[in-house]
């Protein structure tokens, strides 16, 4: 497995945690983090490939600390757009927790926006 399709994986599961109850928006953040996912995979794919870190050959999860720098380091994708993206979803997640409707959808668009979606 490449670095990259480690990445990729990491990003999406960082961006899927489990809800434990279901608020109004809870359809639509599932729709956006599987978009989101499929969005980065896109870009991971045009870009150049990376070599692969001790980081990533010691059994361990990655971070999305770790991913980010990676990702800005093959240039597919800048760390402030993999922070920012964290933060409109976890926005959204925290509407939809306060049954905010509203509110998480346009912070759900912020975070589709930021990759072009």
């Amino acid at each position: 497995m490449t670095l990259r399709a480690l990445a990729l994986a990491a990003i999406a599961c960082a961006l899927c945690p489990a809800p434990s109850r279901a608020g109004p928006c809870a359809d639509d953040i599932y729709k956006a983090d599987v978009a989101i996912a499929k969005r980065l995979e896109q870009l991971a794919a045009q870009g150049k490939p990376g070599a692969e870190s001790s980081f990533a050959t010691t059994h361990h999860q990655p971070t999305p600390a770790t991913i980010a720098g990676a990702e800005e380091k093959v240039g597919d994708i800048s760390e402030a757009q993999a922070t920012a993206v964290r933060k409109w979803m976890t926005e959204a997640r925290k509407d939809d927790a306060a049954g905010d409707r509203e509110s998480c959808e346009k912070a759900l668009a912020q975070a589709r926006g930021l990759l072009g979606m």
